[in-house]
């Protein structure tokens, strides 16, 4: 009798260890399944590094790996947090903003990410490779996606989209970015793609007449029909006029950067550099635990615009339109720590 009962327990034990055992594998396929289910590369990529987030690998201070870039970034976030402290002593204006001031912030939900685009500073290339990121398999190489296909708001879910309860949750806890440039440079460049390549129709007829109109005297029919011969000096008297923000805001391609992705009130953890674009963009990618799988588009295009190409532009600016301007593009300038460009004639 106590012998059966003896081989009746341990076979009862046996039993629980098998069953811990079965269970035990039931449980780790589900993980693993689960892991693959959030990859967007699919099954020949792992998962992203550790369990830990970007936000979370970013401000972890025992990670020597990355010391360098994040004293630079975080000297970056101090010039902006400065900044802000100062334009909001000596301002009485307090806004808050609504979902329509986040329509820039582009969501990734699976590297819990927020991207703020701003455009003429790589956005293109960004947007494919948040596009790569949020895909869940659908795209791999970014440089195969089309310009004007990243460009379609429906392939990225932006931070307006959301409850007020999910905007907060994300901001709290995803790590957001974004990218500047040298104001005028960037200025320069928006003018150049807009306004000198024939293809651009559609901003020749929405600003380029409008600005013939308002800015340039004698101006024959043609002109003001096509809308495509929209000079530089035209573009500024346009932009310094106050008329011009009374009536609609900045394009986004010529908005401050301080308008579009709102930095006083987000506060961004990555403040990338067009100046060092491959290296803070891969940057962040290796905080996602991306860094082995994907890299940051390369190619240089030879029309790019220059500092010094922007110095020629604005040898025909008076010093009076010079210093207007500046005063538009003051707290970029300022807030992402860019000199004042020595070409210029400040009153």
């Amino acid at each position: 009798m106590k012998l059966a009962l003896f081989e009746l327990m341990r076979m009862n034990r046996i039993c629980r260890m098998v069953l811990a055992t079965c269970l035990g594998s039931f449980i780790l396929v589900i993980f693993y399944f689960q892991i693959m289910r959030r990859n967007p590369f699919g099954m020949d990529i792992c998962c992203r590094k550790g369990t830990r987030s970007p936000l979370q690998e970013l401000y972890d201070p025992t990670q020597m790996e990355y010391s360098s870039l994040a004293l630079i970034h975080q000297g970056r976030r101090d010039q902006v947090a400065d900044t802000c402290r100062v334009a909001s002593a000596s301002s009485r204006k307090r806004r808050v903003l609504t979902p329509a001031d986040l329509r820039h912030l582009v969501v990734d939900e699976d590297h819990e990410m927020i991207y703020c685009y701003v455009p003429k500073v790589a956005c293109t290339n960004w947007k494919r490779v948040m596009m790569v990121l949020t895909g869940r398999g659908k795209y791999s190489d970014p440089m195969e996606i089309p310009a004007n296909e990243a460009h379609v708001p429906s392939n990225l879910k932006t931070l307006n989209h959301y409850s007020i309860q999910e905007i907060n949750h994300r901001l709290k806890n995803y790590m957001k970015f974004l990218f500047v440039r040298e104001p005028f440079e960037r200025l320069v460049s928006a003018y150049r793609n807009k306004f000198t390549r024939k293809y651009n129709t559609s901003f020749h007829k929405r600003y380029g007449t409008k600005i013939i109109r308002r800015q340039r005297k004698n101006a024959t029919q043609e002109a003001l029909r096509n809308g495509d011969s929209v000079k530089f000096e035209e573009f500024v008297a346009y932009l310094i006029d106050p008329h011009t923000q009374k009536e609609e805001p900045f394009n986004e391609h010529w908005q401050t950067v301080y308008s579009l992705c709102h930095p006083c009130h987000i506060h961004y953890d990555i403040i990338g550099k067009y100046e060092t674009l491959e290296e803070d963009s891969n940057y962040i990618l290796r905080l996602a635990g991306m860094g082995d799988y994907l890299k940051f588009p390369t190619y240089t295009k030879s029309t790019r615009t220059t500092d010094e190409m922007t110095a020629e532009f604005f040898q025909n600016i008076s010093s009076e339109h010079q210093t207007q301007l500046y005063e538009l593009y003051r707290l970029d300038y300022l807030m992402f720590n860019y000199s004042v460009p020595t070409y210029l004639k400040l009153e």
